[in-house]
């Protein structure tokens, strides 16, 4: 029987339009959080190079439906990068939990009256002579 092609034959055997081809979909979150931090970091130079090169075709006027990818792309590289800052706070805050002080930007937000409040330790605590009082 004759071999039938396809018209994306020949796209498909060029490695870079295989690399796009593949990463055509969507990255998702929740796959990014159960990948090592060696994978994440390969991932996002990945997407990086294929924004690049989709940057490329849109100045030398590219397909539209490479043009419409680019955001597809962005949105990727920002999900890949929110994933890795979050596994470093998490991190972070384990190996502060046990200390006294924690950098500012782990401390707990609420706002700024509430942080100044006494505390419930110190609230509760009497002087000798309310205690005297009381009994």
């Amino acid at each position: 029987p004759a071999k039938s092609y396809t018209p994306f034959h020949r796209s498909l055997t060029s490695s870079s339009l295989l690399h796009t081809q593949l990463t055509m979909v969507k990255v998702k979150a929740y796959e990014l959080r159960t990948k090592s931090k060696g994978d994440l970091q390969k991932q996002l130079d990945d997407l990086k190079t294929e924004l690049s090169q989709l940057r490329v075709a849109k100045v030398t006027g590219g397909a539209a439906s490479k043009l419409s990818k680019i955001k597809e792309v962005r949105k990727s590289i920002a999900r890949v990068l929110t994933v890795i800052s979050h596994a470093q706070r998490a991190n972070l805050a384990k190996l502060y939990e046990k200390r006294k002080f924690k950098p500012l930007d782990l401390r707990v937000k609420k706002t700024r009256a509430i942080r100044r409040r006494l505390t419930k330790f110190e609230s509760e605590k009497k002087t000798e002579r309310q205690g005297k009082k009381d009994t």
